[in-house]
């Protein structure tokens, strides 16, 4: 058929296209089936419910501190708390006072250590008051500015050793500082030997370059960064006066961060402070507030200045990060979707009775907190498509959702599940799954290795193996390529930091790369950390056997990786695990991969249990899945530790984690948005609809039309999900995102939408051959002189797995009984276009 007839034959379908816009994401909701759906599953809806609040607790942040050393300083807030939350900082009309000022005295809410002792700080607002204690010590003794904790702050800080300016691979006019300083003892020779020493001057601190450029008293690129007189000024003044000090190996360590609050709940429209305090290892804080490099995660939550205010923007949830001295802290901001004002004494409640599913509980608590409505169950059509979609990437023919749709007992879906779960297209679906994961290309291997590679996936799948058994196979692999698949792992990946940014990303879900070069800025990963871990693969060695990929992977007893900011090897170790010594015998890979897999690795199993969860919901917990991070939370943290802890006591049995997944309320909600919940992308209050993989794609239409995709160089009715390798032609695959297995990452893989996709869907040669194919479904169809009615139920059952409205089959019939005989091949054509290219269909929902 012509395109130009497809089109003009489509536009007798135009009721049909109003008919199928039912799609994902969904159809618009008519307010009367949002009333009647909350009717029928929410009895009481979420409603508020008044509580007596009186009226809210004050504390005072942080509590009972102690300050350390002379005048040292501690900002205060105010906050307003109801139950384990902050709800917003009191600001004005704070009265403070100390119960001895020769002790602590207050100056525009800061607390500023006088003397040894103790004292009470009382914050009176109106008739409440609040008290803290706060202790004093050391402040007789002389202050010590230590270049590694107190200069460096203010250099990173005021952004000098910043990438964009001498914290540059190459530094800025000669001069190089380590970026954002994690290298102390480099910067200070930069500093005090490079150029002569002629930065500083200690006798005159004043006409150092160091205070001069940064303050604009001479011509400066980067501007003015701090004024004379302020606290960043008399820190490298201080330091410079006491003779400039370099960085001793007693200096105190920095420990962790502290955000104060750590959770507040705000409304759009509030600001709040964020003091942060920095604990050393030998037991004293400071508040390094100003010091500290604020980022927020979600600008359209919350905005954060660099001075810690943050700007309340709209209902969500988001985190911001402080960055200090390499360490990394985080406060969580929730900003609830309903009108109700938090703090206000009002709270929601979830009418939905309890599940007995722990995801269900978790879901629901972080629903409640934020207000936000759930949709009601999906009904038995939506929930046969999905499962079969997300489960083993195939659609249910006809008769399975005829049968599924007529049976009445009540664990039908709970069956469903399990038949799902051993089938012989789950083996398909999830070693394709794990292909992309561990990049069988055809492109780097030779055949015959990728066929091996991906084989073993196979096996590994198909005996439901652990998933740390998985990884431990992988990690530890020896011996031929052509005879342990895993092996093919070290033929695609031989250097040592790209098998350990490798193993980070496909096991732990995590980019190290960026410690490659200096401490990672968005982690708590160091550059020594880096190579410790690259050096536990410095002994393995791939000798290239034949011509036909086979090669032999083994490890020796020498060999080590140079960190090359110190010229000597870097002590083995997997991230923050045990250091191996240099002279142990054993496979260091073995340490690795006992680290990696080990219940206690807290990045391990929440790794792949994120990934399991994104493809059933389609939006990770940690989003993305290959970004798990500590500026990157996960939307529900205890969400994410009970399903880890879960597949943790199942043994890693992935299986079982799929099964608790499907079961819970919250995977078979409708994708149909509620006004209260609309906004909502990342919390699960109903299912996330999301276009299919090119893979189950094209096998959807393949399925539907009856007409096999033929792929070069394989047997005739492989399905696409079937094919090993990546590095085959096909143009629909490339088009709808399919990766190319070069990269471990599941940003390879894109459900972006293009022209190029709606063109193919729309006119493309893949789907008008499929139906213009011969003995295709619509020719058996015709052969057995199936009635109008049933043609139409059986396209709709299907591609939809649902049967059509009264409507549509009125709609549907009525044309196909128009069509004239020689043209009634090419009606039914166009109802299965007008099907395949709708929404409803391209989508899961």
């Amino acid at each position: 058929m012509l395109a130009s007839n497809r089109i003009n034959s489509a536009l007798l379908f135009c009721c049909v296209a109003q008919l199928l816009a039912i799609a994902a994401p969904a159809r618009p909701v008519r307010a009367d089936d949002v009333e009647s759906a909350s009717r029928a599953t929410r009895p009481g809806g979420l409603s508020a419910v008044a509580q007596s609040a009186g009226a809210d607790d004050l504390a005072i942040l942080p509590s009972s501190f102690t300050l350390t050393g002379p005048a040292a300083r501690q900002a205060l807030l105010v906050e307003r708390r109801q139950a384990d939350d902050s709800i917003g900082e009191v600001a004005a009309g704070v009265t403070w006072s100390s119960s001895d000022s020769k002790i602590v005295e207050i100056k525009n809410g800061v607390a500023i250590a006088v003397a040894n002792g103790k004292a009470m700080l009382t914050a009176k607002i109106g008739d409440q008051t609040t008290t803290t204690d706060v202790t004093v010590v050391a402040a007789d003794k002389p202050a010590e500015i230590s270049f590694r904790n107190h200069v460096q702050s203010v250099l990173a800080k005021s952004g000098c050793n910043s990438g964009a300016c001498h914290g540059a691979a190459a530094g800025k006019n000669g001069f190089k500082l380590s970026l954002r300083g994690y290298d102390a003892d480099a910067d200070f020779f930069a500093i005090t030997r490079q150029a002569r020493g002629r930065r500083i001057v200690p006798s005159d601190p004043g006409r150092s370059l160091l205070l001069l450029k940064p303050t604009g008293a001479l011509p400066h690129k980067g501007g003015v960064r701090f004024e004379v007189d302020s606290p960043d000024y008399n820190i490298i003044a201080g330091w410079l006066a006491a003779g400039a000090q370099p960085p001793k190996g007693g200096d105190p360590r920095l420990d962790h961060l502290e955000f104060l609050p750590g959770r507040v709940l705000l409304k759009p429209g509030d600001s709040q402070r964020l003091l942060v305090r920095a604990y050393y290892a030998d037991g004293h804080a400071e508040d390094v507030t100003h010091w500290v490099k604020f980022t927020s995660s979600d600008e359209s939550v919350a905005q954060v200045d660099q001075e810690g205010r943050i700007q309340i923007m709209g209902p969500g949830e988001g985190v911001i990060s402080g960055w200090f001295a390499s360490r990394i802290a985080v406060a969580t901001i929730t900003v609830p979707f309903s009108s109700e004002i938090p703090g206000a004494g009002v709270v929601a409640k979830s009418d939905r009775a309890d599940s007995g599913n722990f995801i269900d509980k978790l879901v629901e608590e972080k629903l409640v907190r934020l207000r936000i409505e759930p949709s009601p169950p999906a009904s038995d059509g939506e929930i046969i498509r999905r499962t079969f979609i997300d489960t083993i990437g195939v659609l249910p023919t006809a008769d399975e959702t005829r049968a599924f749709l007529a049976d009445t007992t009540p664990d039908k879906r709970n069956r469903l599940i399990e038949s799902l779960l051993q089938r012989p297209e789950f083996v398909d679906y999830w070693t394709s799954q794990w292909s992309d994961l561990l990049l069988v290309n055809g492109e780097k291997l030779k055949p015959a290795a990728m066929w091996t590679y991906y084989r073993w996936i196979r096996v590994q799948v198909a005996e439901n193996a652990p998933w740390d058994r998985i990884a431990r196979s992988v990690v530890t692999a020896s011996g031929s390529t052509l005879e342990n698949g895993a092996a093919n792992f070290f033929a695609l990946h031989q250097d040592p930091m790209e098998l350990a940014e490798t193993t980070s990303q496909a096991f732990l879900g995590m980019s190290i790369g960026c410690a490659h070069c200096h401490n990672h800025p968005l982690e708590k990963w160091t550059n020594d950390q880096y190579y410790g871990m690259a050096n536990m693969y410095a002994r393995v060695r791939v000798k290239n056997g034949d011509g036909d990929g086979n090669f032999t992977v083994f490890t020796t007893s020498e060999g080590e990786l140079s960190q090359p900011r110190t010229g000597k090897p870097q002590p083995p170790r997997p991230l923050d695990g045990e250091t191996i010594p240099f002279d142990s015998p054993l496979d260091r890979r073995a340490a690795l991969a006992q680290w990696l897999t080990a219940p206690g690795n807290p990045y391990f199993s929440r790794a792949i249990t994120n990934r399991v969860w994104a493809n059933f919901f389609g939006v990770g917990l940690v989003e993305a899945v290959d970004d798990v991070r500590l500026t990157n939370p996960p939307s529900n943290p205890e969400l994410l530790s009970a399903l880890a802890k879960h597949l943790i006591e199942n043994n890693y049995n992935l299986k079982s984690l799929m099964r608790v997944i499907m079961q819970s309320h919250a995977y078979q909600r409708s994708s149909q948005p509620l006004p209260g919940n609309k906004a909502d992308r990342r919390f699960y209050s109903r299912y996330f609809a999301k276009r299919m993989r090119a893979e189950t794609l094209l096998d959807a239409i393949s399925q539907v039309s009856g007409a096999p995709t033929n792929f070069p160089g394989y047997a005739a009715g492989w399905r696409a999900m079937q094919l090993p390798d990546s590095n085959v032609n096909s143009y629909f695959l490339k088009a709808f995102g399919r990766p190319q297995r070069l990269l471990t990452c599941e940003c390879e893989r894109t459900n972006e939408p293009s022209m190029v996709q709606v063109l193919h869907i729309s006119n493309g040669d893949t789907l008008n051959q499929k139906l213009a194919a011969k003995d295709n479904r619509i020719d058996q169809l015709l052969a057995a002189k199936t009635p109008d009615e049933r043609i139409v139920e059986e396209a709709y059952l299907s591609a939809l797995s649902r049967l059509p409205t009264d409507g549509e089959k009125q709609a549907l019939v009525s044309t196909l009984v128009q069509a004239a005989p020689d043209e009634k091949r090419l009606a039914i054509e166009d109802l299965y276009w007008s099907i395949l290219s709708s929404k409803e269909f391209l989508f899961n929902h």
